[in-house]
């Protein structure tokens, strides 16, 4: 198969036409994919532990359960997460010790993440949802810069498709104040990576002395925006861009968006319709056109993702059919087919692995072709966002782009 645009064999090559291994069944997934890096707490399984992760997925494997989707397959977690919380518990209590609290709380939190993988379909997995943020808010309410949970109006929304009221984790550097405001990173989550997903992130940033605001996208866990309208993404970030210039604590001149793989996509779209109020933004594993055609998708369903990638990709962009949504979906949030990305821009990074099977890098490469011109990095051979060294370019990047920057914007 070829690029449709170019004619040219996709720079996946022979991997396009795959079916990678770890699909169909539990064995293959744990073994093949997944057992690797959760022995050495890499993504998805960050802040994770092995031992508690190891007899869960061998009794999925000796129950025959396989199907991410199912409430089955999330009930197997619930038990190790739930015994961890009241470990860290135990821990948090007067006197105890709150690193050894902080540490179990954040393992208990990586059990829920991947109870709710890959998509929050069901009662169950939002219950398994609320029941990680509810963690995470005890592990970072005992960071030395604790992490706040807030709620702020959503002031763009459309009343009759959209919830009102738009939840952020929010984190500020110590210092932070209307006197001396910071620059800020709004991080833009992914499909299934969600607002208690990233403490590391945010723990680089205080190192940097900038504040976080960290929010789920449309489609996703409980963002209020209008699934199915490409439109929506535009309306959350005025408002959650508006908040931020009324607290007076955010250095509005050093605002930079960083979206994570379907986050990618908000990210370069917030770069041009955003553009005067970001000073840059980047779009890491980022699908913007060939991503939503039914060729690449009809592919795209059986490679990394660790089960099939339809099913979430359908409730996240709120269509009824899988059918639908492959004859419709390019034509409606293709940034090319929209013509968003023949608007002026801010300063915009992408960044992928040249091998990444679900946001080709085509993408991000056709991103150069309009507009302003782009900065780039890509990791050739490695996969989806280019982890792991992936981060190493984009810290050093950010810290550029708000040195280069004056004060606060009044």
């Amino acid at each position: 198969m070829t690029d449709p645009r170019t004619g040219s064999r996709w720079i996946l090559g022979e991997k396009f036409d795959q079916v990678y291994p770890h699909l169909g069944s539990m064995e293959n997934l744990w073994y093949k994919k997944w057992k690797f890096p959760c022995e050495r707490s890499l993504y998805p399984f960050h802040d994770g532990k092995y031992s508690d992760f190891a007899p869960v997925f061998e009794t999925l494997i000796q129950k025959g359960i396989y199907d991410g989707y199912s409430d089955e397959y999330t009930q197997e977690f619930l038990s190790t997460a739930e015994d961890l919380v009241a470990q860290a518990d135990a821990q948090a209590k007067e006197g105890g010790d709150k690193k050894s609290a902080i540490e179990i709380y954040l393992r208990a939190c990586a059990v829920y993440r991947i109870a709710r993988f890959p998509y929050i379909n069901s009662a169950v997995k939002t219950a398994a949802y609320e029941a990680q943020k509810k963690a995470y808010m005890k592990a970072a309410a005992l960071f030395e810069c604790p992490i706040q949970d807030i709620e702020i109006p959503h002031t763009a929304g459309t009343e009759e498709d959209e919830g009102t009221m738009v939840p952020l984790y929010v984190r500020w550097p110590k210092g932070a104040s209307r006197e001396a405001p910071v620059p800020a990173v709004l991080l833009m989550c992914g499909l299934d990576g969600h607002r208690p997903d990233n403490t590391v992130r945010s723990d680089e940033f205080l190192k940097r002395g900038w504040a976080s605001v960290i929010v789920d996208i449309p489609g996703t866990a409980d963002c209020p925006a209008a699934r199915n309208d490409p439109t929506s993404p535009d309306r959350l970030w005025t408002s959650i861009l508006d908040w931020m210039a009324s607290q007076g604590t955010f250095d509005m001149n050093r605002v930079i968006a960083w979206g994570l793989s379907a986050g990618g996509h908000n990210a370069i779209r917030a770069a041009h319709t955003h553009a005067d109020r970001l000073a840059g933004s980047i779009g890491q594993g980022a699908g913007t056109h060939h991503f939503f055609s039914k060729e690449w998708l009809e592919k795209a369903k059986d490679h990394e993702y660790p089960w099939t990638l339809l099913p979430a990709m359908r409730l996240k962009f709120g269509y009824t059919s899988e059918t639908t949504m492959l004859s419709e979906i390019q034509a409606r949030f293709s940034l090319i087919e929209t013509g968003i990305v023949n608007q002026p821009s801010c300063r915009l990074l992408l960044v992928n692995g040249t091998h990444d099977g679900l946001m080709p890098i085509e993408d991000s490469m056709l991103m150069m072709e309009y507009g302003k011109p782009k900065e780039a990095r890509f990791f050739t051979g490695l996969l989806h966002m280019g982890y792991p060294p992936a981060n190493g370019c984009v810290y050093p990047w950010m810290e550029e782009v708000m040195a280069s920057v004056g004060g606060k914007k009044v």
